[in-house]
């Protein structure tokens, strides 16, 4: 089976004071999704994380590292931001491969200063959404599933003293422990 790398981000800001996540309406798919896509020639995973989002949305976001060791300062080499997940989705045929294929997906978790902030035309509609609205969106299960345990541990990406512990057991939930 062929396999596509491809880099896709939950992003996340506060909006009016309450944390929400960022989705684009997939005009093909016909559903809300975070921003992401195909990795191109010359990129890393973490280059077209970063331009999916501002080509899809409009935004620049900051990259959250997950819960981890971190490298030591000395280290020689460049570092990139690990992805949350890394999962493999079989998908039909598209623009990339005209038959079915696996997009290895590298997902990545992202927050925004400023949610109003756009600094170029989205090439999608794009809409902030609250916790409570995931259950009422037409998206993929998948999606719905990690974002709502990301809505559980988002309010302490954004401090600067991140537990790792109480972020991966909250993202674990009851029974995964």
């Amino acid at each position: 089976m062929i396999k596509h790398f491809t880099s896709s981000v939950f992003v996340f800001g506060l909006v009016g004071g309450v944390w929400s996540l960022g989705l684009i309406e997939h005009p093909r798919l016909r559903r809300w999704m975070i921003a992401g896509g195909h990795v191109e020639p010359g990129e890393s995973q973490v280059d077209a994380a970063l331009r999916e989002v501002e080509e899809e949305t409009g935004r620049r976001v900051r990259l959250v590292r997950p819960p981890g060791p971190a490298v030591p300062p000395a280290f020689p080499r460049t570092v990139l931001t690990m992805p949350w997940w890394i999962t493999e989705q079989p998908v039909p045929p598209d623009a990339h491969c005209p038959e079915r294929h696996v997009h290895v997906d590298h997902q990545y978790v992202a927050l925004v200063t400023e949610p109003d902030e756009v600094i170029g035309e989205p090439e999608h509609p794009f809409r902030w959404v609250g916790q409570g609205e995931l259950d009422g969106l037409a998206m993929f299960a998948d999606t719905r599933l990690l974002a709502a345990g990301l809505f559980a541990v988002v309010p302490m990406l954004g401090a600067s003293d991140v537990d790792a512990v109480s972020v991966l057991t909250s993202l674990a939930g009851d029974g995964q422990r």
